[in-house]
């Protein structure tokens, strides 16, 4: 799993400078390299479980389906994000945000350990939202491809290809670009006409997708 690179002394640091409250957030977290986010959930875990809460835990960390869901429905119910990630001691609140994200998609949350073993696996079918998602996320947690194949039950071959594409191509690099294996002088005119029938549809859905991944994500924001 992925380590903090904050030490315990950091973090009593920063949340020494909150409780003085003679800084601004911004300061702190200039001072101390790190998200306001991450700032609210040491002060959390400092508050309901002291030094020993603020320590990396060495082993990753397995939610039941159950905890999941008691978790996403506080969420809906009303309870703040840092509520919710006290209450059930979630490690982070991307962890929380994508439970939310399945459990509203209407798709099945199920035992973390039965998605780390289909992480071990060949992998699986992605859509082109799903890819641009998997690489985000691995990019924000400092490109850790086990923990992001863990999280989205993909293999950790699969993420590393797409973070590398990503970085190569941008959003295009994650296309699917399966089964086009002749190069442009090969083509007749009609190949060519249908290639870029194709590439415009391609463009459309990427489009729709990337809009909808934003709309959805700015609505799971604005209820933090």
């Amino acid at each position: 799993m992925a380590r903090s690179r904050h030490s315990i002394e950091q973090k009593l640091s920063a949340l020494r400078m909150i409780e003085a409250e003679t800084y601004t957030w911004k300061e702190i977290m200039e001072a101390h390299d790190v998200s306001k986010d991450a700032l609210r959930v040491w002060k959390v875990k400092f508050d309901t479980g002291g030094i020993d809460a603020l320590k990396e835990s060495k082993t990753w960390k397995l939610y039941t389906k159950e905890q999941k869901l008691a978790a996403v429905r506080d969420y809906l119910d009303g309870f703040t994000k840092m509520e919710v990630l006290s209450k059930h001691q979630i490690s982070d609140w991307s962890v929380l945000r994508r439970w939310i994200k399945k459990y509203t998609g209407h798709s099945e949350l199920t035992d973390s350990r039965k998605g780390m073993d289909r992480a071990m696996a060949k992998g699986r079918k992605t859509t082109f939202e799903e890819r641009m998602e998997i690489v985000r996320y691995c990019l924000d947690n400092g490109r850790n491809y086990q923990r992001t194949a863990e999280m989205f039950a993909v293999s950790y071959q699969q993420v590393y290809g797409w973070t590398k594409k990503y970085d190569a191509d941008g959003v295009h690099g994650l296309e699917d670009r399966r089964g086009r294996t002749k190069q442009e002088e090969e083509l007749t005119n009609e190949e060519k006409l249908e290639r870029r029938i194709q590439q415009i549809e391609r463009e459309n859905e990427r489009l729709r997708a990337e809009n909808l991944f934003l709309k959805k994500l700015e609505e799971i924001e604005r209820r933090g």
